[in-house]
């Protein structure tokens, strides 16, 4: 499906709403703007969706392509509001203040009630382009989130986004999360944190019982600390106590310039 280019920051004024003929499962979905005017209207669901068939879906792309147009033909598409909320994730941060006020309130609608776990996804990834305090609280609702890849996508954002209280979510993700998968997202995001936060968190981690956590714990703490003790976990914690260790220290910074 192509892709629209535009020449300045998108601001999607509308999604067009679907047709009464459009029969399946529904979702709350999102709110958004017809022409000038904001009409509110509940989002069809069809087309590309998590469930039996979303491997299907997104392996064969004759019969995903065919099935959105036939959807397209009766009304709005899942992958046609997948596709506008992904272009409004790269543009909202250079919209102006007024419109990014607008678009928190639906974003918010979106994570909080939107069935679909990837437009949950995105709208936690367009929340995480945004600085303010009222963002930052969208982004902790997608940790709770039930979809794995929306917690995810949440510590993700939460990784590109500087300050402590971004870091304490992580830290606190990091030890009540039972997913490995968001745990190790949570690890690679505490990486951009300098900030003792992170470096305790980390320090936590590298006693995991799991050798791939502990691992990426270790590759973090180089990340944060610009120093490197090895990849033993237990250098590591000595070093980080003030211990004396068997692995000399090795800033970063030293070791790139060795290579020149």
């Amino acid at each position: 499906m192509s892709k629209v280019v535009m020449s300045r920051p998108m601001d999607h004024q509308a999604l067009a709403e679907p047709s009464a003929h459009h029969h399946g499962r529904r979702a709350f979905g999102a709110k958004w703007l017809m022409s000038v005017g904001v009409v509110v209207a509940s989002a069809s669901i069809m087309g590309c969706q998590d469930g039996p068939l979303y491997a299907i879906k997104a392996a064969n792309p004759y019969y995903s392509m065919n099935e959105w147009k036939k959807d397209e033909a009766i009304g709005v598409t899942d992958h046609q509001r997948m596709q506008q909320l992904s272009d409004l994730a790269e543009t909202i941060a250079a919209l102006p203040p007024n419109r990014q006020q607008f678009w928190t309130g639906q974003l918010k609608q979106m994570i909080e009630n939107d069935q679909s776990p990837e437009m949950r996804r995105l709208a936690v990834r367009a929340a995480g382009a945004l600085k303010d305090a009222s963002s930052l609280a969208l982004i902790e609702t997608g940790l709770d989130d039930e979809s794995m890849k929306v917690r995810m996508e949440a510590c993700e954002s939460l990784g590109r986004r500087p300050g402590d209280d971004a870091a304490r979510l992580l830290a606190a993700t990091l030890g009540s999360e039972t997913s490995q998968d968001v745990k190790h997202t949570a690890i690679e995001a505490l990486a951009n944190h300098k900030s003792p936060i992170a470096l305790d968190s980390l320090r936590v981690a590298l006693s995991d019982r799991n050798p791939a956590t502990r691992d990426l714990a270790v590759a973090s703490l180089r990340g944060v600390t610009g120093k490197n003790y090895g990849s033993n976990p237990d250098v590591w914690i000595a070093a980080l106590d003030g211990k004396p260790t068997s692995e000399p220290e090795t800033r970063i910074a030293d070791r790139i310039r060795g290579l020149f």
